[in-house]
């Protein structure tokens, strides 16, 4: 009776629902171990599926990884999306509030998503390092459409460089804010904030 009911509680679940169940799993165990450390059949054991179901959806360990690091992209991205015609400097404080509140409410998928530069897969780390690209870019974008730092974008040829030395930054601090430092968010947010600016500095 009661794996008939797991049964009928597993057929519950959407294709869309299912993924994201096994994605959220994926990027628990990533997040506390290194790639090579984590088995495809815990992610079934824990998300209460068959291993061929879970290969279903994702065909090889691989490409399990790269999903939950294209996931963890995808939020990054939106979290850290300029506003049109408002200027960085206006932005930045808010915007990092935002993002500051995704990396503790997604600890779990930061975590594993910053893991991938580390996996001994190529294609993985490709992944992940396509989406810190997306980041930069961005950010850049967003400067060059800045009236006050639009001349700096057109003529800093090390601005890419600083802006990615940026991305490290903030990085190593919020990875280090999640081990249980003792700042708080906002004195972690004026930490970042000031490091931008001073990068920004001519």
């Amino acid at each position: 009776m009661a794996g008939k009911q797991g049964e009928r509680t597993r057929r519950r679940l959407s294709t869309e629902e299912r993924r994201e169940q096994l994605l959220s799993v994926g990027a628990r165990l990533f997040s506390e171990s290194p790639y090579d450390e984590v088995w495809i059949e815990q992610v079934a054991e824990i998300a209460g599926v068959s291993r061929g179901l879970l290969y279903h959806y994702f065909p090889t360990k691989r490409d399990f990884f790269a999903a939950v690091v294209e996931r963890e992209s995808g939020r990054m991205l939106a979290m850290t999306a300029a506003v049109p015609g408002i200027p960085v400097r206006e932005q930045l404080t808010a915007g990092l509030d935002t993002y500051l509140e995704y990396v503790s409410a997604h600890a779990h998928g930061y975590r594993a998503f910053h893991r991938a530069d580390a996996a001994g897969d190529q294609s993985v780390r490709k992944v992940y390092q396509r989406a810190l690209a997306a980041q930069e870019r961005q950010i850049l974008a967003a400067l060059a459409a800045d009236p006050e730092f639009r001349a700096q974008a057109e003529e800093r040829p090390d601005l890419q460089l600083a802006v990615r030395g940026w991305l490290a930054f903030t990085t190593a601090v919020c990875l280090e804010w999640l081990r249980g430092s003792d700042l708080s968010r906002e004195q972690v947010r004026d930490l970042c904030a000031r490091a931008l600016l001073g990068v920004l500095r001519p």
